[in-house]
């Protein structure tokens, strides 16, 4: 179910998914909510592109650290790619 920012104050929650399309975050919210998995969405800015960079908008999900594991399986089973941390390399 969706957590407002109280639910994760005390503990660190882990980034596991950017949204970069609205169909996408909405489709992970529902996937999230029928499978009962306790999460966090905010938006926030990231950088796309190689050559030309560009910041955007996008919808940044997040989880509890002792739910990572089930949230990875979820998005996996659904065909998300679970986020996995910054590009590594020297343009990073």
């Amino acid at each position: 179910m969706k957590q407002e920012a109280s639910f994760f104050e005390g503990q660190e929650p882990v980034l596991i998914y950017i949204a970069k399309r609205l169909k996408d975050a909405l489709r992970l919210e529902s996937l999230f909510t029928e499978s009962g998995v306790d999460y966090g969405v905010e938006t926030d800015e990231y950088r796309a592109g190689v050559v030309f960079r560009t910041v955007r908008a996008g919808a940044f999900f997040y989880v509890l650290p002792v739910a990572v594991d089930a949230a990875h399986d979820l998005m996996r089973r659904n065909g998300y790619k679970p986020y996995d941390g910054p590009p590594s390399g020297p343009d990073a």
